[in-house]
């Protein structure tokens, strides 16, 4: 094969897997584990609001963590009974793996139970977080 239908090929594959990354990127969804997984205030370090909980997985380097952490303040700060906890990733790594975090931020919405109802990874949107938080509510 030519060397410039190698390029072609890489070119089209990289630039396939940057779109899908793309339009994933800070989604809320449903999560994947199998079985509920419940986390605790003992596990969070913080407490959890009576309705619902924002949970963020951040490092202190992730640029994208601070405009995250404006959107979930906002968003907990607008709804009675919603807390917003940031969870630092490199000093919790046992969560991290249990919950398998694999990039920050991480955005889980838990319910008033502790239960994780959805979950974003990358930075998502206000109007996502607001969605979620109504389907947790």
């Amino acid at each position: 094969m030519p060397g410039w239908m190698v390029c072609v090929v890489v070119l089209t594959a990289a630039t396939a897997f940057g779109l899908v990354r793309a339009g994933r990127d800070g989604r809320m969804r449903v999560p994947t584990t199998d079985g509920a997984v419940r986390l605790s205030e003992a596990e969070l370090g913080g407490a959890l609001g009576e309705r619902a909980t924002l949970v963020q997985f951040s490092t202190a380097f992730c640029q994208p963590c601070r405009a995250t952490r404006r959107v979930l303040a906002e968003v907990a700060g607008m709804v009675d009974g919603v807390a917003h906890l940031e969870v630092d990733a490199e000093d919790r790594l046992e969560l991290v793996r249990r919950l398998d975090v694999r990039r920050t931020p991480t955005v889980l919405v838990l319910d008033g139970e502790g239960l994780v109802v959805r979950r974003a990874a990358g930075m998502p949107r206000k109007a996502d977080v607001i969605a979620a938080l109504g389907r947790a509510l």
